[in-house]
């Protein structure tokens, strides 16, 4: 099962044109995890996202077009507060 999800991961980031890193403070849980990672994979460019509890902090591959604000907003919908990590 490992080996098809670094696959999977190995693929998606062929395909995207960035990868955006986003810190949400408030994950404390693996549902919250999951929250985060529906809403930003509803964000128009997002290929992948991949959201860890132990480090807070979600990353997005995304096409050159996705909009980075979009993608804090969706996770402000969902009661969390991302900040950009550069």
């Amino acid at each position: 099962m490992r080996k098809i999800l670094f696959l999977m991961l190995g693929f998606t980031a062929l395909f995207a044109d960035k990868e955006v890193k986003i810190y949400v403070e408030k994950i404390h849980c693996p549902l919250c995890t999951t929250i985060v990672r529906k809403a930003l994979l509803q964000t128009p460019g997002v290929i992948s996202a991949k959201v860890s509890q132990q480090s807070k902090t979600a990353t997005v591959a995304a096409k050159d077009d996705a909009n980075e604000t979009a993608m804090l907003e969706a996770i402000a919908k969902t009661g969390y507060e991302g900040v950009i990590v550069k």
